[in-house]
């Protein structure tokens, strides 16, 4: 990730069809948007997989089919299960009986096809051919009227420009696992919703309320005049972002999380726009180990998304972080564990019984 300010990104999308040829100033020149992050993907990464006829897009994996099914946001067409499969179990056989309930003509093919009609992706012997996901307008979430005074601890993500699907598709699963509240992307300049983000979210994609607005920079500003905390991110302090000091650079072990917070993400090339950086408040950063060479200054988007977003809702209320030791295994052959166990039993700390049992998994 290119935590970095700096100007507007070149203009850059994945098409839903078919990869389109970058058409800014700085692709005729030879640059390829998004840095050299983007610069090493071959074209077919920025891509995704062919739609079928009929407006579908072929939809594959096991994950996010199963998902797309229960989350049922999507017209399903058909579905394709890998031919050859001796008996279906698990999941696979959870797929068939939702796709049979909803009268799903169910097709099955042989490996090979599947890996054609892929494009020789990861489909784990499953796909289907379903509508398109795109994001909510903005202006449907506005009238839920969501203000800080609803829940101090409301954290929402904001995506600006963010182009590789792979990169997408980890936010987005990082974001639902955290529990990120929603997820707000600017329209121009973003990958869309294709089968490649669901993918790469494991499907988090399909049960994930995705917003999108023209006007991300508007949309922070009114947020900030409402009370929340408009977050964005950046590298490391450096001579290069000295004219943005006058927004204060905080560690992001360092954040303290006590309002309702828009944590804002940039492209992985060029990071945050200039609109955008100065409609933060605040600006949070990642500290590296070691001393870094030229050109590893910085995180991948989705790496950088998940060590962010976990420093913030560790401090959520409830998280399961307390009594963490007790789960570890223990060598019995080592007396001062076996008294460091003793200590714990005796002291269990202020963890509620529910919390006890979402630990061990109930």
């Amino acid at each position: 990730m290119a935590l970095s300010p700096a100007a507007g990104a070149a203009t850059w999308r994945c098409c839903g069809h078919l990869l389109t040829r970058p058409f800014s100033q700085a692709t005729r020149r030879g640059a390829r948007p998004g840095g050299e992050e983007l610069g090493r993907l071959p074209l077919d990464d920025l891509g995704s997989v062919p739609r079928p006829a009929g407006g579908l897009e072929l939809l594959f994996g096991l994950s996010p089919c199963l998902l797309a099914l229960r989350a049922a946001r999507r017209r399903v067409a058909r579905l394709l299960i890998q031919a050859g499969r001796s008996g279906l179990e698990g999941q696979r056989a959870e797929l068939l009986r939702a796709a049979e309930a909803r009268t799903i003509p169910v097709l099955r093919p042989r490996r090979r096809e599947l890996d054609v009609l892929c494009r020789h992706q990861v489909h784990q012997g499953v796909c289907m051919e379903v509508s398109p996901l795109r994001p909510r307008p903005w202006a449907e979430a506005e009238a839920e009227k969501a203000r800080p005074g609803d829940d101090p601890q409301q954290l929402w993500l904001v995506l600006e420009g963010l182009q590789d699907p792979r990169n997408l598709g980890a936010v987005l699963r990082s974001a639902h696992f955290l529990g990120v509240d929603k997820v707000i992307t600017s329209r121009r300049n973003s990958c869309p919703l294709t089968p490649v983000v669901s993918k790469a979210s494991a499907g988090a994609m399909e049960v994930m309320d995705v917003f999108s607005t023209d006007d991300l920079a508007g949309f922070l500003q009114a947020r900030a005049r409402q009370g929340w905390l408009v977050a964005g991110t950046v590298g490391c302090p450096g001579p290069e972002i000295a004219p943005s000091s006058k927004i204060p650079i905080t560690r992001c072990l360092e954040f303290l999380w006590d309002r309702p917070t828009l944590l804002v993400l940039g492209n992985e090339g060029s990071g945050l726009s200039r609109e955008v950086q100065a409609s933060c408040q605040l600006l949070l950063t990642i500290l590296p180990g070691r001393q870094l060479p030229p050109g590893l200054e910085s995180l991948n988007v989705s790496v950088a998304a998940g060590i962010l977003l976990h420093s913030i809702c560790s401090q959520r209320k409830g998280f399961p972080v307390e009594g963490r030791r007790e789960q570890l295994p223990q060598d019995p052959q080592d007396p001062s564990a076996a008294s460091e166990a003793a200590s714990v039993a005796q002291h269990p700390g202020p963890s509620s019984g529910s919390e006890e049992k979402r630990q061990d998994g109930g």
